[in-house]
C-alpha cells in the first residue's frame, strides 16, 4: 500500500479524493481535541483504500476540505469504513450538516459476530491482523506543529489496518448471514438527527431521580440555558455547571441570586454576576415538563418493585444465554433498561421490533409471559418454552 506524505493543499487533497471515488470502500478516522472547547477541533484525517493512504492536515494554511466531505457525504458510491465511529460522524456533520453514506462501522459489525462489547480499535487489530498497535501517540496533543512523524504514522495506521480487516470481517458477516442486521444498524448510526444539537432534549442525559414535573421543567429549562452558555464561549458544558449541579439546583432552586453562594459546585461570583443572573431568570421561566414528555416510571433508576426486579434479572439470564448460543454481543440484542422497561409492562422496544425480535424479542416476551422457563441441560444452562403453564395451587383449597 502507498503511503502518501502528509496532504497540506487543496490541490493534493482533491487528487487524492478523485482516485478514492473510484474505489469500493474507504477507510476514515480522525484525529480531534474537545477537553477545553465545547465543539471538537478538527486536527488530523486519515483516509486509505486498498492501493493508498493518506492522512490531510486540516489546520494547514489555506487547505479547503471540500473534496474530502463531497466524497464523505455526497459520493453514495464509495462505502465509509469507520470503526466506534460515532464521533467521527458528528465531526462531519458540524462541519456540513450531513453524515457520511454509506456507512460501516466494524465495532458493531464485531458484536454481530462475535460476543465483544465494544471492542477497541487495538484488540481489533491484534484479533484480526495479529498485530500489536503502538499506543504511544495516542493521547498527544494533535492540535500542536508540526506534527512527528510518530505521530503521523500512528494515525495512519488506523486506516491501513482497518483496510485490510474489513474485507475478512465482511466475508465472515455473509457466512453467518447477518448482513441484513448490520444494514438496519448502520442506517441508524448514519441518521442525522443523532447528531443535531438539540438543546431541547440535554435534560435527557442529565440522571435525575423522580418524575416530578416542575423539577424536570427547571432542569429541561437549565440544560438548554447550559448548552446554549457553552456554544457561545466554547466551552465543554461542563465548564459552566457540572450535572450534578444542574440537577441539584433543577431539584432544590435558590430563592435568589445571593443564595447561588451557597450551591455546591458554583463559585461565590455567581451571587452577582452576569451568568448567575441568567441562570435565575431561567428558572423563573421554567414550566412543569407535559405529561407527554416526562420519562417512563422505570427509566432514570425508578424502582421496579421485588417482583419487577426479579423479572428483569430474569430477562439479562436470558439475554446471557441467548448471546452465547447465538455468538452475538448481549448489548446488540437489548440494552438493560430495556429490559426493565419490557417487565414493567412496556411493550414498544427496539427488542420487539425487527431482526430483535425473531433473535431474542420474542423469547423475552414469552418469559414475561410464563411460557418460558429455565432447565440445566449437561451442565449448561439452557432455555426452553413451555407448553402450560400450571397455575400454583392455594392450600386451603385442597382442604
Amino acid at each position: 500500500m502507498k503511503i502518501h506524505p502528509l496532504i497540506t493543499t487543496t490541490d493534493a487533497l482533491k487528487a487524492l479524493c478523485e482516485r478514492l471515488a473510484k474505489a469500493d470502500f474507504v477507510c476514515v478516522d480522525t484525529e480531534f481535541m474537545r477537553e477545553n472547547t465545547y465543539w471538537p477541533e478538527l486536527c488530523l484525517v486519515q483516509v486509505a483504500d486498498t492501493e493508498e493512504a493518506a492522512a490531510i492536515d486540516p489546520l494547514a494554511p489555506g487547505i479547503d476540505l471540500s473534496p474530502l466531505l463531497d466524497l464523505l457525504v455526497d459520493n453514495e458510491d464509495v462505502l465509509k469504513v469507520f470503526h466506534a465511529g460515532g464521533q467521527d460522524v458528528e465531526i462531519v456533520y458540524n462541519l456540513t450538516g450531513k453524515t457520511p453514506h454509506p456507512i460501516f462501522d466494524t465495532q458493531i459489525a464485531m458484536m454481530a459476530v462475535s460476543q465483544s462489547e465494544q471492542i477497541g480499535y487495538s484488540n481489533l487489530v491484534e484479533s484480526w491482523l495479529g498485530i500489536t498497535v503502538d499506543k504511544g501517540a495516542r493521547f498527544t496533543d494533535w492540535s500542536r506543529r508540526p506534527l512527528t512523524e510518530r505521530q503521523i504514522d500512528y494515525a495512519i495506521g488506523d486506516v491501513t489496518h482497518l483496510a485490510k480487516i474489513f474485507p475478512k470481517l465482511l466475508n465472515r458477516l455473509k457466512k453467518t448471514g447477518r448482513g441484513v442486521w448490520l444494514d438496519i444498524e448502520m442506517e441508524k448510526l448514519a441518521d442525522p438527527a443523532n447528531y443535531r444539537n438539540d438543546p431541547s432534549v440535554a435534560w435527557q442525559r442529565i440522571k435525575a431521580a423522580g418524575r416530578n414535573p416542575a423539577m424536570l421543567g427547571r432542569l429541561k429549562a437549565l440544560a438548554a440555558w447550559r448548552e446554549a452558555e457553552a456554544q457561545d464561549k466554547n466551552i465543554p458544558r461542563g465548564r459552566i455547571v457540572r450535572d450534578e449541579t444542574l440537577a441539584d439546583l433543577a431539584s432544590h432552586p435558590p430563592k435568589t441570586q445571593a443564595d447561588l453562594a451557597k450551591v455546591r459546585g458554583l463559585s461565590s461570583g455567581w451571587k452577582d454576576n452576569e451568568i448567575g443572573k441568567r441562570l435565575m431568570a431561567t428558572l423563573a421561566a421554567a414550566t412543569p415538563l407535559p405529561e407527554s414528555e416526562l420519562p417512563l416510571r422505570t427509566a432514570r433508576g425508578a424502582p421496579l418493585g421485588k417482583e419487577g426486579a426479579l423479572v428483569a434479572d430474569l430477562l439479562k439470564l436470558l439475554l446471557k444465554i441467548r448471546s452465547r448460543e447465538i455468538d452475538v454481543a448481549a448489548r446488540l440484542l437489548a440494552r438493560s433498561e430495556d429490559l426493565e422497561l419490557l417487565a414493567a409492562g412496556v411493550r414498544e422496544l427496539p427488542l420487539l421490533e425487527g431482526w430483535r425480535f425473531g433473535q431474542f424479542g420474542k423469547d423475552a416476551l414469552d418469559l414475561v409471559e410464563g411460557k418460558m422457563a429455565f432447565a440445566v441441560v449437561n451442565g449448561k444452562l439452557k432455555m426452553t418454552h413451555v407448553d402450560d403453564v400450571v397455575e400454583p395451587v392455594d392450600p386451603a383449597e385442597e382442604e
